[in-house]
This record gives structure tokens, C-alpha cells and sequence, in this order.
């Protein structure tokens, strides 16, 4: 019997190379990585004949345009990438019987709630890179109603550039720091996240629709940090500062703390805290 393929896209960012990591602990299934130099998401035809050869496999979709910030200038390559790309990909699967999985974000939220997001809570970006990534999922769920989307925040990983990594190259290099403490949500380690999609792939119960994901609790950015310096034993003071006091080309949601208890319903997941999470990548880091 032919073990299913899962083809993985983006593999250069965090997520993608959690799936490169794990995918060992999954011998039931054949993972295909597909590097950005082996397809254009921009080039139509070439995604469709890539993906020609994998009919009724399983596609997970981590390529994303990320930087939130330079989305606001280059707000026409985020929207290409997070947005019309994402609908090309979702079509495409829809007619090779390829079951396609998403990720979107947190910043599809303007912030202004006071209770965790639910997956059907109105949508209401308030900058570019979420506004794009609210396009993808539009186009996702208009083009392939078969789809499954994973909002997900805060992410970090052992891979890449990410909070964690720049706050232990900040606590280890400087005397003093300054972190944003208003706003509030939780962290996601990428690996957990990875496992979590696995576990709804395996469960071979797949139910399309938008779900949320995200380590369990709810944290400040500062409070984030001041986990990270404990764990590493830095020195460093850590000082507490609102937004307003470290202004950034994109407005940041206050409050972005996503309702995980539809995933965890529907796929039987066990979300591990996120102190729980941090301390495994810190130790994965050698701290």
C-alpha cells in the first residue's frame, strides 16, 4: 500500500522546518519539502504542474510574506503572496483532489476585544500583513470550501528570526531592556504547532473550516520575556513600556489571545502551556 504524501511549501521559514524536523516521528507518510528555488507561488502554471503529480495527497501550506512591518510599504508583494497566491493554491487543489491546509494569523483582529477570539469573531485587521492574510483565507475558503485554516500567533521557533531569539541576543548582549507590556496574547512554539496539524491530518477526520491554535495561556510581551531571562539566567534588567512608547510602521493588535477550544474539541489536542513549550525550544537552544 502507497503511504500518503504530504507536501510542504515555505520550507525556509519556521514552520516549515519544524516539518522538516518532525517529520521522522511520522513514518506513515511520505513528506515532500519544496524549496522557494523549486516553485514560484506567483507562477500559476507551475504550481499546477507541480502539484499534477501528487492527485489526492495532502498539501500544508507555510509559505508566507511575514515582515509586518515592510508589508506596509511593500504592500503589493504581501497581498500577492498571503493573498492571491494562497486563492491559486486553494483552486488548484480543489480540482487535483489535494486536501490543503493554511495558516493565518492573530492580526486578522483589530484588538479591541476583551474575551479570547473565536474562529467565527468579525475579522478586522489593522495593518497590511493582517489585512492580506484575511485576503488569503477569503480566497481559500471561496475557491476550495474543503480547505482547513489555522489562525496561529506569536510564533517562534529555533529556526529563523523570531521574539525569542532576539530577546536572548538582547538579555545576553545588553545591561538593560525595554519590552512592550500592553499587548496581550499567547505564544506558539512552531513545533507544537507542526504536531498539532499532523495530529489532524492523522485523525483521517478531516473537517474544512478555520480553527485556532496557539500555546495555552495568555501573556504579555514583557511578561515573555522576563520568562525568557529567567530560564537563561540573564542579568539583564527588563523594563515594561506601552506600545505608544515604541512606535512601529504597523499598528500591532492590543489584545489577540485566539479561542483554541474548537481544535482541541474536534481533533482531541492537548496544547501544552506555553512556559511548558518555551522552556523545551530554550533547551533545544542549549539554554
Amino acid at each position: 500500500m502507497n503511504k500518503p504524501h504530504i507536501i510542504v511549501l515555505g520550507i525556509g521559514g519556521q514552520l516549515g522546518q519544524e516539518f522538516q524536523k518532525i517529520s521522522s516521528a511520522y513514518p506513515s507518510y511520505n513528506f515532500r519539502f519544496i524549496p522557494r528555488t523549486e516553485l514560484d507561488l506567483q507562477n500559476v502554471e507551475a504550481v499546477n504542474n507541480l502539484l499534477l503529480s501528487f492527485k489526492n495527497s495532502i498539501l500544508v501550506n507555510c509559505a508566507a510574506y511575514t515582515a509586518v512591518d515592510k508589508a506596509e510599504i511593500e504592500t503589493e508583494q504581501a497581498y500577492r503572496i498571503n493573498g492571491e497566491a494562497v486563492g491559486e493554491l486553494a483552486a488548484c487543489c480543489h480540482k487535483l483532489n489535494i486536501r490543503f491546509i493554511h495558516y493565518s494569523t492573530d492580526y486578522v483582529f483589530d484588538g479591541n476585544s476583551s474575551t479570547p477570539y473565536t474562529e467565527d469573531a468579525l475579522a478586522s485587521p489593522v495593518n497590511v500583513y493582517g489585512a492580506s492574510k484575511l485576503r488569503g483565507e477569503e480566497l481559500c475558503a471561496r475557491y476550495n470550501p474543503e480547505s482547513i485554516i489555522i489562525r496561529t500567533s506569536w510564533v517562534y521557533s529555533a529556526f529563523g528570526n523570531n521574539f525569542v531569539k532576539t530577546m536572548i541576543r538582547l538579555l545576553t548582549e545588553r545591561e538593560s531592556i525595554k519590552v512592550v507590556n500592553d499587548q496581550l496574547g499567547s505564544p506558539t512554539w512552531a513545533e507544537d504547532l507542526a504536531h498539532a496539524t499532523m495530529q489532524v491530518i492523522a485523525s483521517e477526520q478531516w473537517i474544512p473550516g478555520i480553527y485556532h491554535y496557539a500555546n495555552a495561556g495568555i501573556i504579555s510581551w514583557y511578561e515573555f520575556a522576563l520568562a525568557i531571562k529567567e530560564i537563561i539566567q540573564s542579568n539583564c534588567n527588563v523594563h515594561p513600556i506601552p506600545a505608544a512608547d515604541y512606535p512601529t510602521a504597523a499598528r500591532r493588535p492590543s489584545f489577540s489571545l485566539l479561542d483554541t477550544r474548537k481544535i482541541v474539541s474536534t481533533y482531541s489536542l492537548n496544547i501544552p502551556p506555553w512556559r511548558h513549550s518555551l522552556t523545551a525550544c530554550l533547551k533545544e537552544l542549549q539554554y
